[in-house]
């Protein structure tokens, strides 16, 4: 299997070092582009083998799948460029979240897919979440998950639940992160631990806890009756938790969608010149 990667920034770097480092993909499988092209060669010096092209066109050309890991704003160019080198075979991958699949079948004589990666795929982790135009044969959706599934547990979707996945899986471990970074600084502030200490045992305490919803069968109301003893001291900071957080992440999922609809819209008018009508 030949692989192209058109923009090699963070998520575009860290599929291709995940697949690699997984031996799902070795380096002459790989050729790739981005918009500084000495980017893509810098990350190709540090795999020998891997193909670093100076136009996107070169970077489809011939490839089996081509992931498209830019920004929205660039989504246009990046397929105005590839269009003329793409076969009927080929299946260009998107995964950005806001560029559509009817966007891209309206332009592309190609197989096209999008999926939703996460930076828990660093780390052979985590979900990829799997949409697929008409066209595409379920042995192709077997070959693309087959690739996904060595790096992350790829699960299917439908497209019009892409941004509520995307805070779920993508966006998610941001959130957490922010809210365990505010635990350890608490903790710092209040009693004075280290911070380095304190860090050690709030990365194993979620780890572990992600194992206990995952391999353990938990849910998370399975984890906090467990664990607050009725009067005790968790039950009483979980009170304090709900009162203070109420609402919180019902606004959070608002703003992620308004941001999501305004680059849907700009991204829209750049394919059909005329902005999406409702949700």
């Amino acid at each position: 299997m030949n692989v192209g990667f058109i923009g090699t920034g963070t998520m575009g770097s860290l599929l291709i070092e995940a697949l690699l480092a997984t031996g799902a993909l070795k380096p002459p499988q790989i050729a790739i582009s981005n918009r500084t092209f000495a980017k893509a060669q810098a990350l190709a010096v540090r795999y020998s083998g891997m193909r670093a092209q100076s136009t996107n066109a070169g970077a489809a050309r011939g490839a089996d799948i081509v992931f498209l890991c830019v920004k929205p704003h660039e989504f246009k160019k990046v397929v105005d460029d590839i269009k003329p080198v793409l076969l009927p075979s080929q299946m260009v991958v998107s995964i950005t979240s806001p560029v559509l699949i009817s966007h891209l079948e309206g332009e592309l004589n190609c197989k096209v897919a999008k999926v939703i990666p996460s930076i828990t795929n660093q780390v052979a982790s985590g979900a990829s979440l799997c949409m697929y135009g008409a066209n595409v044969l379920p042995e192709e959706k077997t070959r693309l998950e087959q690739l996904l599934g060595h790096i992350s547990e790829p699960l299917r979707i439908e497209e019009h639940y892409t941004r509520i996945v995307s805070d779920l899986s993508s966006c998610g471990p941001a959130f957490i992160a922010f809210l365990l970074e505010q635990f350890i600084q608490a903790a710092v502030e209040e009693t004075g631990i280290g911070s380095e200490e304190a860090r050690l045992v709030a990365s194993a305490m979620l780890l572990g806890t992600g194992r206990l919803l995952t391999e353990g069968g938990l849910t998370p109301s399975d984890i906090q009756t467990r664990v607050a003893v009725p009067g005790g001291i968790t039950a009483k900071a979980l009170g304090l938790l709900q009162r203070e957080t109420e609402g919180v992440f019902n606004q959070l999922i608002r703003t992620t969608h308004a941001k999501y609809r305004e680059d849907l819209d700009k991204v829209t008018v750049a394919f059909i010149g005329e902005e999406v009508n409702g949700p």
